[in-house]
């Protein structure tokens, strides 16, 4: 049984350990998302999404980079939220660049006729067009 002058040295340490476990809570989980975040955005460098899915590869590192901006400010909130969004991009990169990468091209629709440049044109329709420069 602790007596009260003990109680009142206790609990001083107690709240400043209280506090500092607490304070620790926004680094580590910054750093489990972040790390997360960066290991889906190798995977989808390694599945080509910066050349299939270019849309979700940039908003994956962009939103990367802006974590790591913010966690510079110490701001681990809102870091660790930046680096949530940028892991969920990272996964839909890869998945859609898998699914491109492995889908047919469909080739170019012929057309019957080629088009001709203008200069290939015949003498009348030649005078209905604008001249590219003034002559000299």
């Amino acid at each position: 049984m602790c007596r009260p002058a003990c109680r009142a040295r206790a609990l001083p340490l107690v709240a400043t350990l209280g506090l500092a476990v607490l304070g620790a809570c926004g680094p580590v989980r910054y750093v489990g998302d972040v790390g997360r975040a960066t290991d889906a955005v190798e995977a989808a460098r390694t599945a080509h999404a910066e050349r299939y899915a270019p849309y979700w590869w940039t908003r994956a590192t962009e939103y990367l980079h802006k974590a790591r901006e913010v966690a510079a400010h110490s701001d681990y909130q809102g870091a660790s939220r930046f680096g949530r969004i940028a892991a969920d991009a990272a996964t839909r990169a890869a998945a859609d660049a898998r699914i491109a990468a492995h889908a047919p091209v469909a080739p170019a629709p012929q057309t019957e006729a080629p088009v001709a440049p203008a200069r290939d044109l015949p003498a009348p329709a030649r005078g209905r067009l604008a001249p590219a420069k003034d002559p000299p």
